[in-house]
C-alpha cells in the first residue's frame, strides 16, 4: 500500500453486527488499530478506512468521499469511532445530510471538536513541514524500541509497527500529516457539536500531550446536547484504541448497546 493515493475501506465481521467505522488519526491508516479490532471480532463489524495520502482534499472531501464508499458497500448506518484528526471527519460527516449513510452516534477516541490549542498544531505543523530527515529517523527509531512496552497488551498492532514507521518515512505521508495538520488548524465544528442530537461518547488515555481532555470533555458537558458520556482509561496514552484495545473495546461496546437504548 506504499504511495496509496485513494480511498481504501475494508469491512471485517457480520452485516448483522452493530457497525463501527474506524476514521484514524494523523497517521491515517491500519498500523495502530489491529489489535482493538481483533478485541472486537465477532461482536461488531468492523469498517477501517485508510485515507488517501493527498493534500488536496478538504474535511468535506473526506466526509463525501467516505459517505459515498459506504453506500457503495452497502452500509447506510453505523457507529462514527473518531480517532484524533477522525474526530474532525467524524464531525463534517455528523453535520451533512448528503446520500443514503446515517451516522448512529459519535464515539471520540482521543478525538475533540474544535482543538483546544491550534497554535500548538500549527507549530507541529511548521516542525512537520521543516523537519530533519535524520531526526525523524531517530524519533521512529526511539519510537519502535518504546512500541515494544507502549504495545504490551497489544501484540497484533505491535506487529504493525514496522509498517508504521516505514510508512511515516515516506515523504508522501509527511506531506499528507502536514495537511490534515493545516485541515485541524483551520476547523471549527463547535456548531455542528452543539446541534446534534446523535449519541456521542468520549475515550481517552490518561498520558495525552497532543489533546488536552479535561478542556474537550468540558466544552461537551456544556454545549453538545447529545453528549452522553466519557471514560478515562489509565494505562493508555492519547492513541488509547492501541494502547489499551480491549479495555477500549469493551467500553465502546456497551455504548453502542446504551445509544441503541437512547434511540428507541
Amino acid at each position: 500500500m506504499a504511495g496509496v493515493e485513494e480511498l481504501d475501506i475494508k469491512v471485517y465481521g457480520k452485516a448483522e453486527s452493530p457497525t463501527l467505522i474506524y476514521l484514524p488519526g494523523l497517521h491515517g491508516d491500519w498500523t495502530l488499530v489491529r489489535s482493538f479490532r481483533a478485541a472486537l471480532e465477532g461482536q461488531a463489524r468492523f469498517v477501517e478506512v485508510t485515507y488517501p495520502r493527498n493534500t488536496t482534499w478538504s474535511l468535506g472531501d473526506y466526509a463525501s468521499n467516505i459517505r459515498q464508499v459506504l453506500e457503495r458497500l452497502g452500509i447506510r448506518s453505523g457507529w462514527l469511532l473518531a480517532e484524533s484528526f477522525g474526530s474532525q471527519v467524524g464531525w463534517a460527516m455528523a453535520g451533512s445530510e448528503e446520500g443514503l449513510f446515517t451516522p448512529e452516534g459519535i464515539i471520540l477516541a482521543g478525538g475533540f471538536v474544535r482543538h483546544p490549542t491550534p497554535w500548538g498544531v500549527r507549530l507541529f505543523r511548521v516542525l512537520c513541514a521543516h523537519h530533519s530527515p535524520r531526526l525523524l529517523r531517530l524519533g521512529l527509531a526511539v519510537y519502535a524500541f518504546y512500541a515494544r512496552f507502549r504495545h504490551r497488551r497489544a501484540p497484533e498492532t505491535l506487529e504493525c509497527v514496522r509498517d508504521f514507521v516505514r510508512r511515516r518515512q515516506e515523504p508522501i505521508d509527511i506531506a499528507a500529516i502536514e495537511h490534515r495538520l493545516g485541515l485541524i488548524a483551520g476547523n471549527d465544528p463547535r456548531p455542528i457539536a452543539a446541534a446534534t442530537r446523535l449519541p456521542v461518547y468520549a475515550l481517552a488515555g490518561l498520558v495525552d500531550p497532543l489533546v488536552p481532555t479535561p478542556w474537550v470533555w468540558a466544552w461537551l458537558r456544556r454545549h453538545c446536547p447529545g453528549f452522553q458520556g466519557r471514560r478515562l482509561i489509565w494505562n493508555a496514552d492519547h492513541n488509547v484504541l492501541g494502547t489499551a484495545p480491549r479495555k477500549s473495546a469493551e467500553q465502546i461496546l456497551q455504548w453502542v448497546r446504551e445509544g441503541k437504548r437512547l434511540r428507541q
